[in-house]
């Protein structure tokens, strides 16, 4: 592993691992709502009247998206509705609180998916020596994120998680880039960052000395996507990338000898 110039791939999760597209978000927010109004009133929680509590998320969650936008720095989803929660008098369990955030995230559960061939894909990555971590920009809590994304498959196949909420910073602060190269245990320049904003994933991850590997999505369309860096139609061209990456640098790809996919391995 130590003579590899290339010894792990973080991820970005949302149109990198998880696909949604583009969405009506009037229409998710005003279900996502409605799904955990219901939830408090089955769990006979103080909750009020529909109008307000809409009216309540409707400017709080756009408050602080608008926040965190400013900042740089994403919020808790999940503390976000314990705060509203005690203030109204809820009394819930951890589990239910869990619950409660997973009723706001369903909705977009439903939409989002992997791209066929996603998992095992993963599996190759891993067989090739390679250290997969996750570094998401997201406000949305872990308890949400991880159910899905054990019902996808994705959770056996990346140790290693960092939500930015946990943190100071959101992508593309280099600082951010660092924390994920240091909680996966490997330096920089030996890390590829797939994503698919070119502000946020590409420039990012290059200003942190990652190499970036920018994915096909709605998110880059139309963009001038920078000449040096590698583009690919979905995750499934992943290692075959990244064996071409590793040739530019002329590192051992993480192939076997026998295989001849490029020239780190001819005399």
């Amino acid at each position: 592993m130590s003579r590899r110039g290339i010894e792990a791939v973080l991820f970005d999760l949302g149109e990198t691992l998880l696909k949604f597209g583009r969405l009506d978000r009037n229409k998710l927010f005003s279900e996502s709502m409605m799904r955990s109004y219901t939830f408090l009133k089955e769990q006979s929680q103080p909750v009020g009247s529909l109008w307000a509590y809409r009216l309540f998320f409707w400017w709080g969650i756009h408050y602080h998206v608008f926040k965190s936008w400013i900042t740089g720095n994403d919020f808790n989803s999940l503390e976000l509705l314990k705060n509203y929660g005690r203030k109204k008098g809820f009394t819930l369990s951890e589990a239910q609180w869990e619950e409660y955030n997973w009723q706001w995230y369903k909705g977009l559960a439903d939409l989002g998916g992997v791209v066929e061939g996603t998992v095992a894909t993963l599996q190759k990555l891993q067989e090739m020596g390679l250290t997969i971590g996750l570094l998401s920009n997201t406000f949305i809590h872990k308890s949400s994120l991880e159910r899905h994304m054990r019902q996808a498959g994705l959770m056996d196949y990346l140790p290693v998680r960092l939500y930015t909420y946990d943190y100071p910073w959101r992508k593309p602060d280099v600082r951010i880039f660092k924390e994920a190269a240091a909680a996966i245990g490997v330096d920089c320049e030996k890390i590829i960052y797939v994503g698919d904003r070119i502000d946020n994933d590409v420039v990012g991850s290059r200003k942190a000395g990652m190499l970036p590997v920018l994915v096909k999505a709605y998110t880059n369309e139309d963009k001038t996507i920078p000449s040096d860096v590698a583009y690919i139609e979905n995750i499934t061209e992943l290692p075959e990338t990244i064996q071409k990456i590793a040739c530019l640098k002329n590192v051992n790809c993480g192939t076997a000898q026998d295989e001849p996919v490029c020239n780190c391995h001819k005399g």
